[in-house]
Formats: structure tokens, sequence, C-alpha cells
């Protein structure tokens, strides 16, 4: 068995193919989406992450505003920005590019970004309501997951799932949105003991622990659903998942790849997360 390669890029093009109409739909309203990306410091991966989205949104006809500081700025400066920005009618959505540089508070900033706005979905307000069962703006690389799980037509209802790694980027709002769809969630960390008994049981695995391919095929039930959120660089500089995918592709349903997998539908989702923005903004 050779598992089905799970096309992050095709889902997305998708997506936005949707997105694109919906944007037109405001267009004649006499709205356009607006995404704002603050950007402190020169760390290289943050560059060409907000790049690649600020690209996004030129190509769905979303209005982006980029905002660059040094890495020495205040927080207080980058704190009064965003308020500029939470009081600006023509921005729907406020991102902040991570990692901040140490001196500025990370809790500061994403509790600054009004929730009304926060599209990646970051807040503490946000991560309440997906808590809750009444999800607003979602995280966007867990909701994309969750988008490419649909799109493959994978049921989720009653079905094992093994989520690796619990941080509240991934992790945990990724395991509450699979207990939304009715699946039977088990969250494993760094101190799970016999790590392989928990991922040999899943049924949907998704990996998201930022350590280059640590779950290899003896590791995975035959024909699971595994997918990885992970994007590592290997000795030979590849880019590389935190799956093994040679060793599992032969023994998974259905798999991500690395790269072209999940990462291409966070950016999707952040542009989605804006369009509703921008349509509750609307009325």
């Amino acid at each position: 068995m050779t598992a089905v390669i799970m096309d992050g890029n095709a889902v997305g093009k998708a997506v936005r193919g949707r997105l694109a109409a919906r944007v037109q739909a405001l267009a004649k309203r006499g709205v356009t989406p607006g995404l704002a990306v603050i950007l402190v410091g020169e760390n290289p991966a943050s560059r060409v992450y907000v790049r690649n989205k600020v690209k996004a949104c030129t190509d769905t006809g979303i209005h982006s505003v980029l905002v660059e500081y040094p890495a020495d700025a205040t927080a207080d400066t980058v704190l009064g920005r965003i308020r500029e920005l939470n009081a600006d009618p023509t921005i729907h959505g406020i991102l902040v590019q991570l990692p901040l540089p140490p001196h500025i508070d990370v809790d500061d900033v994403l509790a600054t970004i009004s929730p009304s706005k926060d599209v990646d979905g970051f807040h503490i307000e946000s991560l309440g309501a997906l808590l809750a069962g009444k999800p607003d703006f979602q995280p966007c690389t867990p909701h994309g997951v969750m988008e490419i799980l649909d799109h493959y037509e994978i049921p989720l209802s009653g079905r094992n799932a093994v989520v690796v790694g619990r941080s509240n980027i991934v992790g945990k709002p990724m395991a509450l949105m699979l207990l939304g769809r009715d699946a039977t969630v088990t969250i494993c960390t760094s101190k799970t003991r016999d790590l392989a008994a928990h991922t040999r049981n899943a049924d949907i695995l998704v990996v998201a622990t930022g350590r280059p391919r640590m779950v290899t095929g003896d590791m995975v039930k035959p024909g699971a659903v595994v997918v990885d959120v992970g994007i590592n660089r290997d000795a030979d500089g590849r880019l590389v998942g935190d799956v093994d995918f040679d060793s599992v592709k032969d023994i998974a349903s259905h798999i991500t790849p690395v790269p072209g997998g999940v990462g291409p539908m966070t950016i999707t989702m952040l542009l989605a997360n804006t369009v509703v923005s921008a349509e509750r903004a609307a009325g």
C-alpha cells in the first residue's frame, strides 16, 4: 500500500479560489479586506513567511500593510501601533509575526490585538471560544489541517486521533478541533512514556513537535492518516517534517508531505479569517 499524498498546495488553491469570489462580492459593496502584518527584527525565516503572506494577500485581492521595526524597537512602540490598527476601519486582521525579540512579551502583544481582528486565532478570547465549542477565529495551522482532512473526506467521528505536541499554536487547538468533531483524542508530549504505543493506536496521527523525522514507520498503524505539521532542515539542509516520510508512506493510507502539505494551508486559513472579519465588519 502506498499512501495517498494529501496535497496542501492543491487544497489551498481550491480554498483561495472560493475566497477570491467572496473578496469580489465585498468589493461590490465597497469593502476591501485588509490585513496588517507586523515584523520586528531581522529573523530570515520570519521574513520569508511574511513575504509569502503579503504575496498571498495580493493574489487573493486582499489589501496588506507591512509594518516593520528593528529588533531593538520598544514594546511600547509595537503595542502603540497595534492599538492604532485596532482603530483603523480599513484593517480587518492584525498579525504579529513570531518569534519576537526577547524583550517584548508575546502575551502582552497578543492580548493587545482586538479579538475582532485576531485572524491568527491566538488571543485568549479566541482560544476560550474554541474550548467552549463555539469557535470564532481558529488558529490557522490546525484549521488548515481540518480543511485538508475534510477535502480528502477523512471521517473523524469515533476515530482514535493522536496529537503529538501540546503547543498553544498547534497541539492544543488541534486536539480541541478534533474533539469537536467527535474524535477520541489523545495528546502526547515530550514526557509521554512509550510514545509508539500511543501513535500505533491512532487512526489519525497529527505530529507537531519540531523534531525532524521523529515518527518512523514502525510507530504508525497500517492504514492510518498521518498529518505532518513539522518543518525542519536536516543535516544536508533539506526541508523535512517531523515524520519520516519514506518509512511511513507505505504504511499509512494518507499522508501530508513536507514541504507542500500543511504549510500552504496555514497562510490560506489566515486569508480566510481575514475575509470573515471583513464580511462581519461589512454587516
